[in-house]
Formats: C-alpha cells, sequence, structure tokens
C-alpha cells in the first residue's frame, strides 16, 4: 500500500491563475496571486496513496477482489492495451477549504477565489508528482503509463466514484465521499492509470497519442481551459 506525503514546495501561480479563470485578465495584481499560493502551500497536508491492480482491457475488469467492471467506452479506448492499473487517491486537506469558506463569508471575495484556485492547483500538482514518483518504478519493470483518468471525466459516469475509493484506499489518507459523490476534502482526487507492457521490438505500442487533459475535453469555452499556442492572440 504505497503512501504518498512528499510537501509542496511550490504552487505554480500560472496554473493558478488559469483555475481562476483570469488567463485573457490584463494587469492583474500577480502579488494577489502569489500571496494565494503561499497561503495555500502553508495551508496544505498533501497526502496521496496508490494500489496497482491486474487489468483486463477486453472486458474492461479491473481484477480486485469483488472485480470492477469500468464504465465508459472513452475510458476503455484510454486504457486498451493495458494488463495492469493503477488507482490512485490524493488531498491536501480540509485546511485550505476551510480558509476559503471563512474568506467568502467575509466578503473577501477575491481572495477566496484565489485560495480556491491554489488549492486546485496544488492537488493537481501533488497528483503529478506521484505519477513522476511512480513511473520509474512501472518502467523498471517493463511499463510504460497512461496519464491518469478521473470518474465524471468523458463518459466514466461519477457514479463509480465509490470503486475508486474502495481500491485506492483511499480511506486511509482521509478521503470520503458526499452523498452526491463528490469527494471530502473537496481538494482530492482519484483517477486511474494504465500500464502496458513496453514492447522495444514493436514500439508503435508506447507510441500512440492520447489527447491529455484539456486538449480531449469538448467544453471549448471552459475558463480555466488552457489554450494551445495555436489559439493565443
Amino acid at each position: 500500500m504505497p503512501v504518498y506525503n512528499a510537501p509542496l514546495l511550490r504552487i505554480d501561480s500560472q496554473e493558478t491563475r488559469r483555475y481562476a479563470g483570469l488567463m485573457k485578465a490584463k494587469d492583474f495584481d500577480e502579488t494577489k496571486i502569489a500571496d494565494a499560493c503561499q497561503e495555500a502551500r502553508l495551508l496544505a497536508t498533501p497526502r496521496g496513496i496508490w494500489q496497482v491492480y491486474d487489468y483486463d482491457c477486453q472486458r474492461q475488469e479491473i481484477k480486485a477482489d469483488p472485480p470492477c467492471i469500468i464504465e465508459g467506452t472513452k475510458i476503455g479506448a484510454h486504457l486498451a492495451g493495458c494488463d495492469k492499473v493503477i488507482l490512485l487517491a490524493a488531498t491536501v486537506g480540509e485546511a485550505i477549504e476551510e480558509t476559503v469558506t471563512a474568506q467568502f463569508a467575509a466578503g473577501e471575495y477575491a481572495a477566496s477565489v484565489l485560495l480556491d484556485a491554489a488549492a486546485t492547483t496544488a492537488v493537481e500538482q501533488l497528483a503529478d508528482a506521484m505519477e513522476k514518483a511512480i513511473k520509474p518504478k512501472a518502467a523498471a519493470k517493463g511499463y510504460g503509463m497512461r496519464w491518469r483518468f478521473s470518474p465524471g471525466y468523458g463518459d466514466w459516469p461519477i457514479e463509480q466514484q465509490p470503486e475508486l475509493i474502495r481500491l485506492s484506499q483511499a480511506a486511509d489518507i482521509g478521503i470520503s465521499l458526499s452523498s452526491s459523490m463528490m469527494l471530502v476534502p473537496r481538494k482530492s482526487i482519484t483517477a486511474i492509470i494504465g500500464l502496458y507492457k513496453e514492447d522495444k521490438s514493436t514500439p508503435a505500442a508506447s507510441t500512440v497519442k492520447h489527447a491529455k487533459g484539456c486538449a480531449a475535453c469538448h467544453k471549448v469555452d471552459c475558463p480555466a481551459r488552457k489554450i494551445p499556442p495555436e489559439e493565443h492572440i
């Protein structure tokens, strides 16, 4: 049961700006973003956990006890060719969320929005760091990794979130679910990562390009969307 507890040394201000919907805002006070990032870093209690399971990509079945059938064609396509999967969970804790709520209640709306965005950036960075920690371990066993995919993304129903909580053992790091299938603490992530056997004699399997993140999302009007170079004005 691998657990990840490395500290966040910094929080990316540009990603915080993006999550706050400020990518097109000009002359915004950058010190406010930097302050929010620093506050989030001090409030965060980063924790992560992951488990590895055998996977039948034809049946979209995680071979756990009991097994789990993954629903959705996009997630099925994303995991095509994988014979193992990693179930991952990460959180930056409740203190950030409580402070965001308190700031909003006090009428500090800009500060609460920026801190909320910094917290989102923090948990994404935590999950990224976990992937980086896992990658050499997978490579040592001859496996390549697909990027992480979460319930609610594409056509993977959010109703399968309880299975990710169970399979990742997210409860061991304090993550639970609300009655509406929202993660608690709110700044938490659950995800699946596909592992495929890298065959050096047939490199095509490892060079197939899978659209990632914003590039794979149809919601092009999202204010937090990452803008590819050709979309920049």
